[in-house]
């Protein structure tokens, strides 16, 4: 271990530990709005689309298709040109493909979501051209917006997509990842910082907003419908069946 009480595996676990802390509690009236969105959409036989890019697809996996998770969820990916829009796989290799504008509402149409259903957007910077697009385009079409974003970050710099607007500005709910400008958490001696922390932030989130979803269809008198895990007996099974409900919505692939 590092003698740096700052820049080491301590300094990260107590600095982030004390974020975490503080979110719990504050982001307590978002997350109780953010589920009153997600118990609707289930309610209504909706599917909550989710979309982010780069690591904030890591938030996205946390709540599309995984053990513990809500069944009607579907994730958005830009591979999706690839995997279900017929591009050449070589047009994932274009760094700035996230930036050239109609990519969002390509992906969109990919997906034909239906007017019920909840758009549930991440993105740590809050102002990725596609990001931005795809709010505006859900947005457009009448879709209720959840977004998870860094409020710094955002705040302090300037918007990208020609509209103006950034993903804050377009959502009816926003949760604070209170991630620092830049993500890297831990100040270095030289200049720069180490140690991202959005991820580890918004999956707390994420799953607060999934509890107190959940708690909610209880106490409406639904029984949640929640993925087990494929390894324990009759896990796969029972989720094939559960997702049965939402055939032809909801894409299950190896990645």
């Amino acid at each position: 271990m590092s003698d740096d009480p700052a820049v080491s595996a301590s300094g990260f676990a107590r600095e982030s530990l004390a974020v975490l802390q503080n979110i719990t509690g504050a982001a307590q009236p978002q997350v109780a709005s953010a589920a009153e969105l997600f118990a609707e959409c289930v309610t209504n036989n909706g599917v909550i689309q989710t979309f982010g890019t780069g690591h904030s697809q890591a938030t996205v996996m946390e709540i599309a298709g995984r053990a513990g998770g809500l069944v009607p969820t579907n994730r958005l990916s830009i591979a999706d040109l690839v995997l279900f829009g017929g591009e050449d796989p070589a047009v994932l290799d274009d760094p700035l493909l996230e930036r050239r504008p109609g990519i969002a509402e390509r992906l969109y149409a990919l997906a034909a979501p239906r007017p019920e259903d909840l758009f549930v957007i991440v993105s740590n910077s809050g102002v990725n051209s596609v990001i931005v697009e795809m709010a505006l385009h859900a947005k457009g079409r009448g879709h209720r917006i959840f977004a998870i974003t860094s409020l710094a970050h955002a705040n302090s710099v300037p918007a990208t997509h020609p509209s103006g607007r950034k993903l804050a500005d377009l959502a009816d709910v926003v949760l604070d990842n209170a991630a620092p400008r830049g993500d890297a958490l831990l100040p270095l001696p030289a200049g720069g910082a180490v140690c991202a922390l959005s991820t580890l932030t918004a999956v707390m989130l994420v799953q607060m907003v999934v509890a107190e979803a959940a708690a909610l269809l209880i106490a409406a008198g639904q029984r949640p419908p929640v993925y087990a895990s494929a390894n324990v007996p009759g896990g796969f099974e029972g989720n094939l069946e559960l997702e049965q409900r939402y055939e032809g919505r909801l894409r299950r692939t190896a990645s």
